[in-house]
């Protein structure tokens, strides 16, 4: 069975969305990928679609959904940085990214945080490759 990862921010418009395209991207066969938010927005944030898109990554079929909508027990939860406690989710590993929210910001904003998702989401991988698959060891 795949590891399940969840992220989680505020409103799973940008950050937590932009870090389940790249989990999806990168980790289709390693992990089952979700993300939500703890009080959503109406929809995907339009500037994280379009940074995304700049990578290669298509988010714009994703949209807001609850930590109700996820598996109730995930093996790693990634919050995104909100400052917000997420309501209690069974995992056995728990990661704060402390990543801003780049809502209202300007796009090269998005793009920064979105790199930095990226960075964060490709040594997730390389993480669980070692500890769930014995790659590396």
């Amino acid at each position: 069975m795949k590891p399940r990862v969840a992220f989680v921010c505020v409103g799973n418009s940008c950050r937590s969305q932009m870090a389940e395209g790249f989990a999806k991207h990168y980790g289709k066969d390693l992990i089952e990928v979700y993300s939500a938010g703890t009080d959503i927005a109406k929809e995907v944030n339009p500037l994280a679609i379009e940074v995304m898109k700049e990578v290669g990554i298509d988010i714009s079929s994703h949209f807001p959904k609850t930590i109700f909508d996820i598996p109730k027990e995930v093996d790693f939860l990634i919050t995104m940085g909100c400052g917000v406690e997420c309501p209690f989710i069974p995992c056995k590993v728990k990661e704060d990214w402390g990543l801003p929210d780049p809502a209202g910001k300007p796009i090269e904003e998005f793009r920064r945080v979105r790199d930095e998702i990226e960075k964060k989401v490709l040594e997730l991988l390389e993480r669980i490759k070692k500890e769930y698959h014995g790659e590396g060891k």
